[in-house]
């Protein structure tokens, strides 16, 4: 008798196994909605903009400064291409034509 108790324990019985499948299949559908998914988006965005290490005042005026100096001098580079591409192109038209 005791063997049949062991063997009726180890066998899960129906109901219980349809009624578990019912909940993981309910749990897959069943999402947040919009709204808590967006609250829980902004949530998150608090937390992460906590671990940033954001630059001192300091810090932001001096790479401020060396943006500045970076676009100022690869204009200048830009510039004198462009003045010495036109003047060969002009002497090339001069040669051409005269």
């Amino acid at each position: 008798m005791a063997e049949n108790e062991k063997v009726e324990q180890s066998v899960p019985s129906a109901p219980k196994a349809d009624k578990a499948k019912k909940d993981k299949k309910s749990d897959k559908k069943s999402k947040p909605g919009v709204f808590a998914r967006i609250g829980r988006w902004f949530r998150e965005l608090k937390i992460e903009l906590k671990k940033v290490v954001w630059p001192t005042g300091k810090q932001t005026v001096n790479n401020t400064l060396i943006v500045i100096a970076c676009v100022i001098v690869v204009g200048i580079f830009i510039w004198l291409f462009d003045a010495v591409a036109g003047g060969l192109i002009q002497a090339l038209f001069h040669l051409v034509n005269g």
